[in-house]
């Protein structure tokens, strides 16, 4: 299996929760390059916590920040610089799942977004989607981007409740697969994960 990029169109999409689905279908690595804020509870633990097979290594993030802002700014508050260069991709045997902090056109400090490490990695992306007043807009705004820079774009999941019209709408003009739609979750426990990761279609992800 491929390596993969999980960007969100906006805020709280669920990158988290399809990232840990993802990263149980696929038995796959994981990492999460920046984590700022709830670093007692961070995404990366909670992916390990979520994630049952005995496949999958979890990389520790390359910056670790103290409050839940956007990373130049939390940097800033921390008195640190995020260095864009220094951000690389961990050597695994693995395929890799890797969850952006924030979605492409976050800051990382005076001068890189998110998707400038993006286009520099080449590594395939999956656009996370949510139904929201807005999120046909951000979706195809996410699509454009990534399309302006060359970066491929493997696909988009819909998390959450179904809006037919609007994913179809963002299917038909963006040209995108559809690799999964997540029902809302009353609950999210490994169980619940290992569920619905089992019923990923995984040829398309090959």
């Amino acid at each position: 299996m491929p390596d993969y990029v999980i960007a969100g169109i906006g805020t709280s999409v669920g990158k988290t929760l399809v990232s840990a689905i993802l990263t149980e279908a696929l038995k796959a690595d994981y990492w999460k390059p920046i984590q700022s804020g709830d670093l007692g509870n961070s995404d990366t633990s909670t992916v390990r916590d979520l994630v049952n097979n005995c496949h999958s290594i979890f990389h520790a993030e390359t910056y670790r920040l103290n409050t839940p802002v956007s990373p130049h700014a939390a940097a800033e508050i921390d008195g640190v610089y995020i260095e864009a260069n220094k951000i690389i991709p961990p050597k695994t045997n693995n395929s890799l799942v890797i969850e952006l902090a924030g979605g492409l056109m976050v800051p990382l400090n005076d001068k890189n977004l998110n998707v400038d490490l993006v286009e520099k990695w080449q590594v395939p992306v999956i656009l996370v989607s949510r139904n929201y007043l807005g999120s046909i807009n951000h979706s195809l705004l996410s699509f454009e981007i990534l399309k302006s820079r060359g970066i491929p774009i493997h696909g988009i999941i819909f998390n959450g409740s179904e809006n037919k019209s609007s994913e179809d709408f963002i299917l038909k003009y963006t040209g995108l697969n559809c690799l999964a739609k997540i029902p809302e979750l009353k609950a999210v426990n490994a169980d619940v994960i290992k569920t619905i990761a089992a019923k990923i279609n995984l040829d398309l992800f090959k």
